[in-house]
C-alpha cells in the first residue's frame, strides 16, 4: 500500500503546484505581454464600452445584425443551445428568427437568408458574420439612415476580413467594426 500510496501523493502535489501555480502564472505573463494586457480588444463609443471579439446585441433597423445568441451575449456563460436540427423548439426558434428577419428586410427571400443570421454559434458570441450576411442587410441600412445602397456596401467590402494568412477560415465581417463605421458616416 505504502508503494502506491506516497507516489500518489507526490504526483497530486505536483499537480496542483503545476495546475494552480506555475500554468496561471505562465499564461498571465504570455497575457501582459498581448495588446491590451489581456483585457480583451476594448472600444468606447458614446460612453458605452464594446468588446470588439465578443458579439453584441444589435436590433435596431439602423444597425448590422450580428449573429444571433443561445446565452444573450453572455460571457461568463459562454455556450450554444445544445439542440440539433431535428429539436422542435429549436425550428420553432429559427423560424421565429427567419420571421423577424423578413419583417425588417422586406424583399429578402427565404432562401437569401445567410445560416448564420438564423443560428447561434457556438459559443453564442461570435462577433462576426459573413459577408454573404452583411449583403443582405444592405437595403434595410441604407433606406433606414437615407444612404445610398453603393455607399452602405462599400462600407461592407472595407470591413471583410480576409482569412488567416490567405488559407485559414473564411472571409468574415466583424459587426461591431461595421456598425461603428456606419455612425461615422
Amino acid at each position: 500500500m505504502k508503494e502506491h500510496f506516497l507516489p500518489a501523493i507526490k504526483l497530486t502535489l505536483i499537480s496542483l503546484l503545476f495546475f494552480c501555480v506555475i500554468y496561471p502564472a505562465l499564461i498571465w505573463g504570455i497575457a501582459q505581454v498581448s495588446p491590451n494586457k489581456g483585457k480583451g480588444f476594448v472600444v468606447e463609443h458614446k460612453g458605452k464600452v464594446y468588446y470588439e471579439n465578443m458579439g453584441q446585441a444589435f436590433y435596431s433597423d439602423q444597425y448590422f445584425w450580428g449573429r444571433p445568441s443561445a446565452n444573450s451575449y453572455n460571457a461568463a456563460g459562454s455556450s450554444g443551445s445544445n439542440k440539433g436540427p431535428s429539436n422542435p423548439d429549436y425550428l420553432v426558434l429559427v423560424q421565429q428568427r427567419i420571421d423577424t428577419f423578413m419583417v425588417h428586410n422586406p424583399g429578402v427571400k427565404k432562401s437569401d437568408i445567410p445560416a448564420d443570421l438564423i443560428t447561434a454559434s457556438g459559443s453564442g458570441l461570435d462577433p462576426h458574420i459573413s459577408p454573404k450576411a452583411a449583403a443582405v442587410q444592405i437595403k434595410r441600412i441604407a433606406k433606414s439612415r437615407n444612404l445610398s445602397e453603393a455607399k452602405v456596401s462599400e462600407l461592407v467590402n472595407q470591413c471583410i476580413e480576409k482569412p488567416f494568412l490567405g488559407l485559414f477560415g473564411p472571409e468574415s465581417v466583424n459587426v461591431l467594426q461595421l456598425n461603428l463605421k456606419l455612425e461615422k458616416l
